[in-house]
């Protein structure tokens, strides 16, 4: 089982917040699983433990359409924050719009991390393999 320390999901909809941690629980060795319900809340939570030299995450399972601030705003002020280490940022969505694609690659082409794109829903398999660390 890999070990992790810290999996950030950022997400609006309870049973997806639900289901990603029941499969991350059962495939991972996992410290800590913090979820927040918008790019907003997490990217304050995010930039405050990194002002306070605490562990961020190595990995965020981070949905595009949400409230107040969607994934796509999150990524663009998340990039810019001062990391060095490289996260692993899975993008989990139901969108079939190329938009979303599009986005996606202008995303992981601007940003030292490392930037998937998966289609809702994510399974065992799935999960197995985007929490391999990069």
């Amino acid at each position: 089982m890999t070990k992790i320390s810290d999996i950030t999901i950022i997400d609006d909809d309870a049973i997806t917040v639900f289901g990603l941690r029941k499969l991350i629980s059962r495939t991972v060795d996992c410290d800590s699983i913090i979820s927040y319900g918008n790019g907003l809340l997490a990217y304050d939570g995010i930039k405050k433990r990194l002002e306070q030299k605490e562990r961020i995450p190595q990995i965020i399972f981070l949905d595009i359409n949400m409230p107040i601030m969607d994934g796509w705003e999150f990524l663009e002020v998340f990039i810019k924050l001062p990391i060095s280490d490289k996260i692993r940022i899975n993008i989990v969505t139901s969108s079939i719009d190329p938009f979303d694609k599009k986005q996606w690659d202008f995303y992981k082409n601007k940003s030292h991390h490392l930037i998937t794109f998966n289609q809702k829903p994510i399974d065992w398999d799935k999960i197995a393999e985007i929490t391999k660390i990069v």
